[in-house]
């Protein structure tokens, strides 16, 4: 169905270890290094923010609807091939469709933590 699916996702796993193999150095910077007293550096620091929400609560969402999207298809080509199971089809689409949005709700608790309870405000701005 997608050929460059092994391509991509060895892309995004490289891509993910780079970021792993950095990540240490960008949270061991000095609180001198940083010129809190720049207004310009609260301005990206609060733009960075809402990047990273908009992006947190947009792939959070995305897998969501993949994975209700999924379980609304599957439970409805069983209920095509035994319609006396629906029942029980139903119920197990239901709390996989339940799983599936917790995904959501979870990403939507991360967003807004990122704009409203930042951990990283303090370390920047004293």
């Amino acid at each position: 169905m997608f050929p460059n699916t092994k391509k991509v996702f060895f892309m995004v796993l490289a891509l993910v270890a780079l970021g792993a193999l950095f990540a240490p150095g960008v949270f061991a910077a000095d609180v001198d290094v940083i010129p809190a007293h720049d207004p310009f550096i609260k301005v990206i620091f609060s733009v960075g923010a809402m990047v990273a929400a908009g992006f947190a609560i947009g792939l959070g969402c995305i897998g969501a609807g993949a994975g209700i999207g999924s379980a609304a298809a599957g439970a409805s080509e069983a209920v095509g091939r035994n319609p006396a199971a629906q029942g029980k089809i139903m119920m197990t689409m239901m709390v996989g469709m339940a799983m599936a949005e917790s995904i959501a709700i979870y990403s939507l608790v991360v967003s807004l933590i990122l704009l409203y309870v930042n951990p990283y405000r303090a370390f920047l701005f004293g």
